[in-house]
């Protein structure tokens, strides 16, 4: 009786130890994938170290968490085959959702979309025509960037010392002009006597890769007394960054926090958390709770627009002026400041 039972013990013991180590069976549940998604990067592609690393932060956020699988591709020059890159993504039979990051896919997405609704798309800052209706299976992706920027100059209104700050921005678009406008009213809102000092890089895509002209603007706008300078570039943003650590005076960065960029030269960073908004979109596809044919603001109120407050950094924005900016983020909540698009 004894050796038949420590017998069954060891077929036990054996037959558990081959389950536990069965290479394949442990290698198949690890690759399978719920969803896979195709991302097409903007200009300025991976390595931006703004927008499109962003948004490809948040696809690998969403791989770590749910075990998604994804692919990427970045349109060469100005981004003339976005649209054969997006098709390309939409053609493959085991891509799941199509993400095309920046306003400038906005057309050429919603026509795709169309022609497969049996996918389903992304886009990110989505601009829609006047009396048109998305896709069904299209879900627009936007910030408010303008109130964003209101903060964002609120804490330049209140840090600068020589009252004279400016902004440079990438491509001269309905976008970047939001990034601009709201920035200088947040400057006159906390300091009237202040002057802003605009400008553009260029009218196309390739304004958002063109860093050594951002460096020069950035330096001429110092030179005539600027003492900080709100950059909405993508990649050019490099730009305005080394200039401010070349002449030791400040900058303001956008979508992401560029802080470790140039320590003690960012004052801050007003954020879109395109990462945690990917993130959130890949949930609702999992959960069968996509919302298409239809634009999501990601704003202020829950922090997807955002400006970055370090408090190790106090010596450039004080608790003071954190304080007074918290405040006059609650009034744009409340309704008490009033920031029209």
């Amino acid at each position: 009786m004894n050796r038949l039972l420590g017998f069954f013990l060891i077929c036990v013991l054996f037959l558990g130890a081959c389950s536990e180590s069965s290479p394949e069976k442990a290698g198949s549940e690890k690759k399978k994938v719920s969803l896979r998604a195709g991302l097409v990067f903007d200009v300025g592609g991976l390595g931006d170290r703004s927008f499109n690393d962003s948004a490809y932060h948040g696809l690998e956020l969403a791989k770590e968490k749910y075990g998604i699988d994804f692919i990427h591709a970045e349109p060469s020059g100005e981004g003339a085959d976005r649209e054969a890159a997006l098709r390309q993504m939409a053609a493959d039979p085991d891509i799941d959702l199509v993400i095309g990051v920046g306003l400038l896919f906005s057309e050429d997405i919603a026509a795709i979309a169309q022609e497969f609704p049996d996918k389903k798309f992304v886009c990110i800052d989505y601009i829609a025509k006047p009396g048109v209706r998305l896709p069904e299976n299209l879900s627009g992706m936007v910030f408010e960037e303008k109130k964003g920027s209101f903060l964002a100059g609120a804490i330049a209104g209140l840090v600068t010392r020589s009252n004279t700050v400016g902004f440079i921005g990438g491509m001269e678009s309905s976008i970047i002009r939001k990034f601009e406008t709201g920035f200088s009213e947040g400057v006159r809102y906390v300091n009237p006597e202040a002057k802003v000092i605009p400008a553009y890089i260029g009218m196309t895509g390739s304004a958002f890769t063109n860093p050594a002209k951002a460096k020069e603007l950035a330096l001429g706008q110092f030179a005539r007394g600027a003492d900080i300078i709100y950059q909405a570039a993508g990649a050019s943003g490099m730009g305005v960054i080394e200039a401010a650590r070349e002449t030791k005076k400040l900058v303001i960065c956008t979508d992401r926090d560029q802080e470790p960029d140039a320590p003690g030269f960012v004052l801050t960073s007003m954020i879109k958390a395109i990462d945690r908004a990917l993130l959130k979109t890949v949930e609702d596809v999992l959960d069968n709770t996509f919302k298409g044919g239809t634009v999501t603001v990601f704003g202020v109120a829950d922090r997807y627009t955002d400006y970055i407050f370090n408090e190790k950094n106090a010596s450039l924005v004080s608790t003071t002026v954190h304080d007074r900016v918290e405040e006059i983020r609650g009034k744009i909540l409340s309704g008490d400041i009033v920031i029209e698009d």
